[in-house]
């Protein structure tokens, strides 16, 4: 199979077999990202499939100055504001997410929360510290792969996450719901 790096000069001399691979690899923490993002299962889907038509396009452009997986959260993360900006309207919350069978507790967590208080706390919180805890919980990314995605320096992803779990505790606890 290669490598990601491999996969994506494979996708960039334009093998389409090369492109299902890395989809098959990366499409299940892409999809959770974007569906925390944009709130709606059908939406994510189709910011995903726009998101690898710019991979099968722009393949060739990849430096390696980043990690693979850090490179694809930045056209996904691109690819996901460019469609919300252009939506009209607060996105509904949909509860049928199947998470990815890789994923932790905290991922399942926030993946099983739509429609819950957790979710209606996270959604109050500013787009700055919703995309630290998309990337961080339903991406599992590392701290310095959503810095490199997000294009702010590790210690600011650690003070957002910082504050954006203090918002959520305390939203939590005002309407006394146990974290």
């Amino acid at each position: 199979m290669g490598s990601d790096a491999e996969l994506l000069r494979s996708i960039a001399a334009g093998d389409a077999t090369a492109l299902r691979l890395l989809y098959e690899r990366h499409s299940g923490g892409l999809f959770g990202y974007l569906h925390r993002l944009a709130g709606d299962r059908m939406v994510a889907e189709e910011i995903l499939q726009d998101t690898m038509l710019a991979v099968w396009q722009s393949a060739g452009s990849f430096e390696g100055r980043a990690r693979v997986t850090t490179w694809l959260f930045g056209i996904a993360r691109r690819q996901a504001h460019n469609r919300l900006r252009l939506r009209a309207g607060p996105a509904p919350t949909e509860t049928t997410d199947r998470p990815d069978a890789s994923t932790g507790p905290e991922e399942l967590a926030i993946a099983a929360a739509g429609g819950t208080p957790v979710a209606a706390a996270i959604d109050r919180l500013p787009g700055h510290h919703r995309d630290v805890i998309a990337l961080v919980f339903v991406a599992g990314l590392p701290l310095a792969d959503v810095a490199d995605v997000l294009g702010i320096p590790v210690g600011t992803v650690k003070s957002r996450l910082f504050h954006a779990r203090a918002a959520v505790a305390a939203a939590l606890a005002a309407q006394e719901v146990p974290e």
